[in-house]
């Protein structure tokens, strides 16, 4: 690693950054736009099983199994693009891996067999892999500390979003033609690559309070991250709990994009068509997972607790976890009476199943019972984000957040891949939709080994976050 001062005079920005408040705000906006298109990205394709699989005349299980494929392959990415971008300029990495993952949507909206669908959704997930991972290590160098669990709260709240978007689009707008949503996706993809070329480059370490007095003077942060640096980061134990506790969370997560289909499921059990069918599987998931907007709230417990103890956003993400179990338990078997018009185009079936909230008291309560217990899981994500940043150097963070989201790619690859298993060996002994519900229950008792490892990152943490602030503090120095 190399310290310089970058050649700056003293108060002067070097040439080209920008920076102006409204630059900025832009580019805020459209990393976190980005944030939410990867996800929907990945949500567009589970409520599309039925019709993909009719067409390509394979199982939906196949086509579940292209879905954990690609979890697993962007996480695994991921792990390439954060370390190069730990190393070099971040901005071009990110257009890439969008170019990237635009392309693999194109190529799935015409792909004419099985094996060209899933060719080109792996594309896809290899550029989906960069935005995470480099775009999370730009965004916490936008960040306070002291304000990290409420906007990665936004961060995460906009991949949450993004996921509800996919699904919603892909039941609503592929009801009649499965390949539409992936065409508008890949329009969007493109316009985005153009968006990044006009955003901020933000500088590596300008949100750290131990830098700004060097980096004001017009210091450039140099270090970087380097092959000898990886003993070290795994070797600060809240950065293992971290990234183990995504092993188990997401299988349970992972699950949940079935939610969709058990939705689906319940409205053909009690006699609508496949097309209606699918319409409210992806309405009735994409209301029933509007508590994530709630990470909002996490985020900023979060942000509270840890001003009072450095303990704080890892004990917020514990709780949280833990107490929405029960929750989740309730939502998957409580008997939902569905009252649409078959065969009614989209908008109909929308405008039905949001007035069934206030007309079907099952509704309801299914509805707030989702609320609660998405809301509680909520807390794991911001909190998740911020804690990297705090007991990690800048130029480890977007690795760290790689290594995390690789395990979280196998957990809920595992989760997604392994629960269609379970459905299909539940079947014989409870008939759909009772073996979706009992299979998807099954899978959320993984959020217990989930809470205990946010408890022990909670012992953890106060001593590697007063290593990081010392060891910046002493860089600032030498800067």
């Amino acid at each position: 690693m190399t310290v310089s001062s970058g050649g700056t005079q003293p108060g002067r920005r070097p040439h080209g950054r920008g920076g102006g408040r409204t630059h900025r705000l832009y580019s805020v906006v459209v990393f976190v736009l980005l944030a939410s298109l990867d996800n929907v990205a990945i949500g567009l394709v589970p409520p599309l099983y039925g019709p993909i699989a009719d067409e390509f005349d394979v199982s939906t299980g196949l086509l579940g199994l292209v879905t954990a494929v690609s979890f697993l392959i962007s996480a695994v990415a991921s792990v390439g693009w954060a370390y190069v971008g730990d190393r070099t300029n971040r901005k071009p990495l990110l257009m890439v891996g969008t170019l990237l993952w635009a392309a693999g949507t194109g190529g799935s909206a015409l792909a004419g067999g099985y094996v060209t669908f899933l060719a080109a959704q792996l594309v896809a997930a290899v550029g989906l892999g960069a935005v995470g991972s480099v775009g999370y290590s730009v965004v916490t160098d936008l960040i306070s500390p002291t304000r990290r669990g409420l906007v990665m709260s936004f961060w995460g709240l906009s991949q949450g979003v993004g996921t509800l978007a996919g699904t919603l689009l892909g039941g609503l707008l592929g009801a009649s033609d499965w390949r539409r949503p992936f065409l508008l996706l890949t329009g969007v993809g493109l316009a985005a690559t153009l968006a990044y070329l006009f955003t901020y480059d933000i500088r590596r370490g300008q949100s750290e309070p131990e830098l700004a007095g060097a980096l004001n003077a017009g210091a450039e942060y140099d270090y970087r991250i380097s092959r000898a640096d990886l003993p070290r980061i795994l070797a600060r134990r809240t950065n293992l709990w971290l990234i183990l506790q995504g092993l188990t969370a997401q299988a349970a997560f992972g699950s949940l994009v079935w939610l969709p289909v058990l939705f689906a499921e319940r409205a053909e059990a009690q006699g609508y068509s496949e097309s209606t069918a699918v319409v409210v599987g992806s309405v009735f998931a994409t209301l029933f997972q509007l508590g994530g907007v709630l990470s909002i709230v996490g985020g900023l417990i979060g942000d509270a607790v840890q001003r009072r103890t450095p303990r704080g956003r890892a004990l917020v993400a514990a709780v949280g976890i833990l107490a929405a179990l029960p929750f989740y338990l309730v939502l998957f078997f409580v008997p939902v009476t569905i009252d649409v018009p078959d065969g009614a185009g989209g908008g109909a079936v929308v405008g039905a199943v949001l007035a069934s909230v206030f007309t079907e008291p099952t509704v309801g309560l299914s509805l707030l019972t989702a609320i609660v217990a998405l809301a509680l899981t909520s807390a794991n994500s911001p909190n998740w984000f911020a804690l990297i940043a705090d007991v990690n150097p800048p130029e480890h963070r977007g690795t760290v957040y790689s290594m995390g989201n690789l395990v979280n790619g196998v957990g809920r690859a595992a989760g997604n891949g392994l629960v269609g298993a379970a459905f299909q060996g539940l079947r014989s002994a409870f008939p759909p939709p009772l073996n979706f519900a009992v299979g998807l229950a099954a899978f959320q008792l993984f959020f217990i080994p989930t809470g205990i490892m946010y408890w022990l990152a909670s012992r953890t943490s106060p001593a590697d976050i007063d290593n990081v602030h010392d060891l910046l503090h002493a860089r600032a120095d030498r800067l």
